[in-house]
């Protein structure tokens, strides 16, 4: 059930009129890993230079303790808010 709710939110979101600005994107990122995945390991594998994938790790990483439902449910609701923004 979690994952259908987790699924529909993201098939949603690729529906978006205009795309998120990037400090959005990276909370939906973060919450879509966390939901999925769990805590992000301490060490992310990236190499220096990839800003990008270390501005995702440290916002995954943000999020360690928060549990797979609230992940979701913070998802969903990011989502629905920028479907009525739009």
């Amino acid at each position: 059930m979690m994952n259908e709710k987790l699924e529909k939110a993201v098939a949603e979101s690729k529906q978006l009129p205009a795309k998120p600005d990037n400090e959005t994107l990276l909370e939906l990122y973060s919450f879509y890993k966390q939901a999925k995945e769990g805590d992000a390991p301490e060490e992310g594998n990236y190499n220096m230079f990839d800003f990008v994938a270390k501005a995702k790790h440290t916002a995954w990483l943000k999020l360690k303790g928060m549990s797979s439902e609230d992940a979701t449910d913070k998802y969903v609701a990011l989502v629905d808010k920028l479907k009525q923004n739009t």
